[in-house]
């Protein structure tokens, strides 16, 4: 291990001392905070993140721009933390506008080849179909990128919040194992910094050890008490679950509680959550298969045998029949089959 700052605390105090005696400090008047002391392991090097190729283009194309309309949004900062995208809110902004004035230009180019080369050339259209088509080509892909990044008011929130929700859910996915973990640590009675920090190092919890290891790094490297640290994750964290979890790690311990019941109650009570949330995909699978059954099974094929003695019999509608037979065969049917095994298999990915 070595030493990164030679100020101790009993430095702090020969300095008060000093500064009492002659008559320089008074109560209340702030002394200058030494250095705090970081201990890293021997042969470790402090870690920049530099900006991507492309988000560095980015950020000297349109930083000037972002820097000079920027209003401090705190929703994007939360969100960007909660994302773990390691971005400032003016560089992302940056990387998203470039994207966007991309994504327009190219819209615009397909647009205008499209509707002059094809439509008014080619197959002679109206001008009015020829202005339609363009405004489609160049207006969609640009909107889809907007929303993409910005997000559009009520709809959504763009990118950040969007990673930062599918981190919320990946960490509901591992946080029951993860309090196992936790409440097996504390009924060996380890501290909490050390439970947190070999918590970050089990990669088999996923999210959840991430989140640790930002409590560990908060503690070991930045000096933070664990409590303030713990607090601190609880305000950054994306699961509603999590926070939870270290609120009342705060609060227990600020009141006097014991961890240790603590922590085998919320195992406890993340296992039964999980047993009832379970149940009811197990129900909503039972449901879907019913529905699979009526759905995509019994009425395509009455529909179809109808449809085809209607065919038979009918003299002069037989011709519109078999167009509808046609679309309920390679239409209806292929695609009530694909929206169950997405529904299937999205269920399936949450478990």
């Amino acid at each position: 291990m070595r030493r990164l700052a030679s100020s101790t605390a009993f430095e702090k105090l020969e300095t008060r001392r000093t500064l009492a005696k002659t008559k320089r400090f008074r109560p209340g008047e702030e002394v200058a905070q030494p250095h705090h002391l970081v201990l890293l392991p021997k042969g470790a090097k402090p870690v920049s993140v530099a900006l991507k190729p492309w988000e560095e283009f980015a950020w000297r194309t349109f930083g000037g721009f972002v820097q000079a309309h920027y209003k401090e949004n705190q929703d994007l900062e939360d969100n960007l933390l909660r994302a773990h995208i390691k971005l400032r809110p003016e560089e992302y902004l940056a990387l998203a506008w470039l994207n966007t004035t991309i994504a327009a230009i190219a819209a615009v180019a397909m647009g205008a080849i499209f509707s002059i080369v094809f439509l008014a050339v080619l197959l002679k259209a109206a001008i009015l179909v020829v202005i339609i088509v363009f405004a489609l080509f160049a207006i969609l892909p640009a909107l889809f990128v907007y929303a993409y990044y910005f997000g559009l008011p009520g709809l959504s929130k763009g990118r950040p919040a969007g990673v930062a929700k599918k981190r919320g859910k990946l960490v509901d996915k591992r946080i029951t194992g993860a309090m196992s973990f936790v409440s097996a640590m504390a009924s060996a009675d380890v501290p909490v910094d050390v439970i947190f920090k070999e918590l970050s190092k089990q990669p088999v919890y996923g999210e959840v050890a991430k989140e640790a290891e930002w409590i560990t790094r908060d503690t070991e490297l930045l000096g933070v008490d664990i409590l303030t640290a713990i607090r601190n994750a609880a305000g950054r964290s994306p699961s509603a679950k999590f926070q939870d979890f270290l609120q009342g790690v705060v609060t227990t311990s600020t009141s006097g509680g014991q961890l240790k019941p603590y922590f085998l109650m919320k195992a406890e009570q993340f296992e039964k959550e999980d047993r009832l949330e379970m149940r009811k995909r197990m129900e909503t699978l039972g449901m879907l298969a019913e529905s699979f059954v009526t759905v995509v099974v019994a009425f395509p094929l009455f529909l179809v045998v109808i449809m085809a003695i209607m065919a038979l019999i009918s003299k002069t509608q037989s011709g519109f029949v078999l167009q509808l037979l046609y679309v309920v065969v390679g239409l209806m049917i292929p695609i009530s089959q694909f929206g169950f095994i997405f529904v299937i298999w999205n269920m399936e990915q949450e478990v």
